[in-house]
């Protein structure tokens, strides 16, 4: 029998913070877990549209707790002074879903000068996640939930051009950010266990969605419609976020074919992202690049 949202248990008593949750598979998921009695907080870089998420959100779900909070993970001053009001606000968090991202936009910079996708989808991420560890380390039962994607299988770690300074793909440097993000979830996981912490990390993709983050992709216009919903591409990452049996380390992805849609189950890892080594000294490197240090190996 497939997985569904009505196997969530109630989430009342829950704090569950969402980035990128302004629209698409992250507004989808603030829905069901607004839903579920989740306390949720919308992280999002436009307060324009931050705000009318929350709105859009209560509208639909009177009874929902939820609150919005600027955030812009392309920005580590962004990211240092959002997680300095979370701290003053909450004594806990219960579920941080690292879901937002951009997708193979014209070569950009983040504020710090990093290439847009390495910087907004994993040193941003990597950043929050260490800067809230105390407070999923407070929680019953913290979690961290890490978009990755379909594409890691197509991304390389190249240390020697991860800003993309001396050469520029779009989509060489979005599958090398994915395949960051799931290799950072496999380490965080790792020196979690080493540390002998309670919080666990586990990855999601939503195998192919129509949301508005193909704007970038030619003939995504026609492309989407063949994708699942963005209610669909939401269930791996509620499965990840809630599913009580699921380990940590392990990486959720929909059970179809080419796991581009269906209903979530355990996803395909590509060899590389296993390779602990490589993950060991990405983590090095993101730290010295952040300046955020946290469950550093001794």
């Amino acid at each position: 029998m497939s997985w569904s949202v009505d196997q969530i248990p109630n989430q009342s008593g829950k704090l569950v913070l969402i980035t990128g949750s302004n629209s698409g598979i992250g507004l989808e998921a603030a829905k069901v877990l607004a839903k579920q009695q989740a306390h949720v907080v919308l992280a999002c870089r436009n307060p324009e549209k931050g705000t009318a998420a929350l709105e859009e959100i209560k509208a639909e779900i009177p009874t929902a707790t939820v609150d919005f909070m600027q955030l812009d993970l392309a920005s580590l001053d962004s990211v240092r002074s959002f997680t300095e009001a979370f701290k003053a606000k909450f004594d806990h968090l219960d579920v941080l879903i690292n879901n937002a991202g951009v997708m193979a936009p014209p070569f950009g910079t983040t504020a710090d000068g990093f290439e847009s996708q390495f910087g907004t989808n994993h040193l941003g991420h990597f950043a929050l996640t260490g800067q809230l560890l105390p407070l999923l380390e407070a929680a019953e039962s913290g979690r961290v939930v890490v978009l990755s994607s379909i594409a890691h299988r197509m991304g390389k770690i190249n240390f020697n051009n991860l800003n993309s300074e001396k050469r520029y793909s779009r989509w060489i440097a979005y599958g090398q950010s994915k395949l960051a993000n799931l290799m950072f979830a496999k380490e965080l996981q790792r020196r979690l266990e080493k540390a002998g912490s309670k919080v666990v990390a586990v990855a999601a993709h939503p195998g192919y969605s129509s949301t508005n983050l193909q704007r970038y992709m030619p003939g995504a216009g026609v492309m989407n419609k063949l994708a699942q919903s963005q209610f669909e591409g939401a269930m791996p990452t509620l499965f990840a976020a809630t599913e009580a049996g699921i380990r940590g380390g392990e990486y959720v992805g929909p059970d179809g074919w080419m796991e581009i849609k269906g209903a979530p189950k355990i996803a395909y890892v590509a060899k590389k992202a296993r390779n602990a080594e490589v993950a060991a000294k990405l983590w090095d490197v993101s730290e010295s690049m952040t300046n955020v240090k946290y469950l550093t190996a001794s």
